[in-house]
This record gives structure tokens, C-alpha cells and sequence, in this order.
């Protein structure tokens, strides 16, 4: 008895030990970002002369390159209610540093009582779908409201809008826009690690099985918030209707906080995904890594802003990466610059190499 007692531990020692190895083999496999250069003040802010009327500055969205132009959606904290006035913005560059605001998307209501689904607009991404020919704009809307002490109602109840491009090819980025309707929103589908936040970002990419997007959520009903989460949806063509993976959900991207992620096809197979990450890394974003765009791997934290460069207070939200074709990418991101009487939001520029 003692001696089989001694060889099942021994297997499972073994066992350990090989599923140890793996998993070592399989994180030595992923591939690594790193820091090439930071440039060392913010490339838009609200002293920009087409910033004009934007109160706190800048926050989530993505940046594309078309045509060797850089293409900036952005989320613009214009006034007050903070986080809740807000336009969705264009802006363009030839060299990632000096911009051309090129018009608003959308403009939200700023109602504060809960009233209006699109009380509060948030987060575009812009999507190119080769099927159609056209682009698609997905962004968030919430409904806003003071906040009780056991509630955070600032943005709630948060639904993702598709909109498309009115134009077709790659030229028709510059819009306009059509809104075309909801495609993921809280609801009896929604898995249990959701909350009153709703579905508060959400990205789109195709992967070699058919249309997959990462999207977020939050028990903001629950005070001290202890998980802020990234889940994964699928679809059969990018308008959906798009179905909760919950298998597969919550992802391992963080412990604790990951938000407003955006994936990056890589050059020789993978996925990339680069994501907001908990304040207190204050100078980093997370990335994480999938070989087939559905099953993630644990995230990393990267510093995008070295203790010699620091600009921003705090990083704040990773706009997307942006390959260049030489081995770089570019990451356009936002930070925080604490200022009298209020802080204001500003984006950076860092270029990046994947080993």
C-alpha cells in the first residue's frame, strides 16, 4: 500500500511538474512588447487651437493608419456632468505628432437623470469589414445620474452601437455615419460576473473561425467594486447578432481590473490585445496574448511611460497598435495631467517592438 501510495505521488509530481514545464514553454512562446520610445510630451491636449471648447480633454477610442494617414476616434469630455457631456471626435496626422481635428461623430445629451440612453457617449472604434467593403463604428451609450453611496451611477446601464459607413472602401472612415442599432447590451444573457455598468466597451475582429469581440462590464451595484472584467462575444458576420462566449468568460487577461481592450492580428499568427490596467500601475498598460483570437492567455503589464518621461499622472487607456511595417508599432494612448481647478486628459505617443 505504501509503496503504490509513493508511486501515485510520484505521477502526480510528475504531472506537476510537466504541466509546469508547458506552461513555461507556452509563455516563452508568446510574444513580448517593448519600449523603443516615448515621446516625451503629449501630442494633442486642450491647449490644441481645434481643442477649443473641450473642457477635460481626451479619453478611450482607437487609432487606425489608412492611406499613411493616422486616423484618431476619440472619446472628448467637453463639459459638465465630467465623463458625461461628451463628443465622439475624428482626428487626423501624417506623422503621429501634429493634428487636424476633422470633425465630431456624435455629441451625447449630458441628461443627468437617468433618462437617456445616450446620455453619455463613449469609446469608438472603427473596424474595417473586407466582406462589405465598408467601415463599422461601434461605441458605448449610457445613461448617467448622481451617484448614491451604494450605487455608481455617474455611467450605467452602458449598450454598444454599431453605425456604418455611409461610404464604401477604405476611404469611407471619414464618414458619415449611419447608426444601424444595438448589438450587445445587459440583459438575461448576461453572465453573472456583469453588473450595473451594462456593456461598457467593446472591440470586433475576425479571427480564422468568424467574427469575435472582447467586451466589458463591472458590478458597479457593489461597493468597494471588486472586478472589473473583459468577456468574449462571437458572431457570424460583424452585425451580428453576437452571443456571449460564456464558456469562456470572465477572461484570465488581469485578477482584478482590465478594461477597453483592442486587438492587433499579428504578423506570423496571433492576436494581441492591449487594455487599461488598475491605477495603481500607473505608468503601464496590459497586454495579452491569443494564438487563435479566442482562448487568452494571463496578461503582462508594460511601461509606456519611464520614470524620465513622465508626463501624465497617470497612463490612462491604450488607443490600439498601429503597425508601421518595419517591426514597430505605434501606441497612441491617453493620460492624466493633474492640473488646478481640475485635471485634464491628454494623448501620448510611445513606439513599440514585438520580439
Amino acid at each position: 500500500m505504501r509503496r503504490t501510495t509513493a508511486f501515485v505521488l510520484t505521477l502526480l509530481c510528475a504531472g506537476a511538474l510537466l504541466a509546469q514545464d508547458a506552461r513555461r514553454g507556452e509563455d516563452a512562446r508568446q510574444p513580448v512588447l517593448r519600449l523603443v520610445h516615448q515621446n516625451p510630451a503629449p501630442v494633442i491636449t486642450v491647449a490644441h487651437p481645434d481643442a477649443a471648447g473641450n473642457k477635460y480633454g481626451f479619453e478611450g477610442g482607437r487609432v487606425v493608419k489608412v492611406g499613411g494617414v493616422y486616423q484618431l476616434f476619440t472619446s472628448e469630455m467637453v463639459g459638465d456632468p465630467q465623463w458625461v457631456k461628451m463628443k465622439l471626435g475624428r482626428w487626423t496626422s501624417r506623422d503621429g505628432l501634429q493634428w487636424k481635428r476633422a470633425g465630431t461623430l456624435y455629441e451625447s445629451s449630458g441628461e443627468f437623470a437617468g433618462k437617456d440612453p445616450r446620455a453619455s457617449l463613449w469609446a469608438p472604434m472603427p473596424v474595417y469589414d473586407d466582406a462589405e467593403k465598408r467601415w463599422n463604428l461601434f461605441y458605448v451609450a449610457y445613461r448617467s445620474a448622481p451617484d448614491v453611496p451604494e450605487l455608481w451611477l455617474s455611467n450605467y446601464d452602458a449598450q454598444i452601437w454599431r453605425a456604418v459607413s455611409e461610404t464604401g472602401g477604405e476611404d469611407g472612415i471619414a464618414g458619415p455615419y449611419r447608426d444601424v442599432g444595438v448589438v450587445l447590451q445587459p440583459g438575461a444573457d448576461s453572465d453573472l460576473w456583469e453588473g450595473l455598468q451594462g456593456t461598457d466597451s467593446f472591440f470586433a475582429y475576425r479571427t480564422a473561425h468568424g467574427w469575435y469581440g472582447l467586451y466589458g462590464s463591472a458590478r458597479t451595484e457593489i461597493n468597494p467594486i471588486r472586478f472589473w472584467g473583459v468577456g468574449l462575444v462571437s458572431a457570424p458576420a460583424i452585425g451580428g447578432p453576437w452571443k456571449r462566449v460564456s464558456a469562456l468568460n470572465p477572461l484570465p487577461l488581469e485578477k482584478r481590473f482590465a478594461e477597453n481592450p483592442i486587438v492587433e492580428p499579428l504578423p506570423h499568427g496571433g492576436y494581441m490585445a492591449v487594455y487599461d490596467v488598475d491605477l495603481e500601475a500607473r505608468n503601464s498598460i496590459g497586454y495579452a496574448y491569443s494564438a487563435d483570437g479566442i482562448h487568452w492567455n494571463p496578461g503582462r503589464r508594460l511601461v509606456i511611460q519611464p520614470t524620465a518621461g513622465q508626463w501624465a499622472t497617470t497612463v490612462r487607456t491604450p488607443l490600439g497598435l498601429v503597425a508601421e511595417g518595419d517591426g514597430t508599432y505605434s501606441l497612441f494612448y491617453t493620460g492624466e495631467q493633474k492640473q488646478q481647478p481640475h485635471s485634464v486628459f491628454s494623448i501620448g505617443m510611445v513606439t513599440l517592438r514585438l520580439e
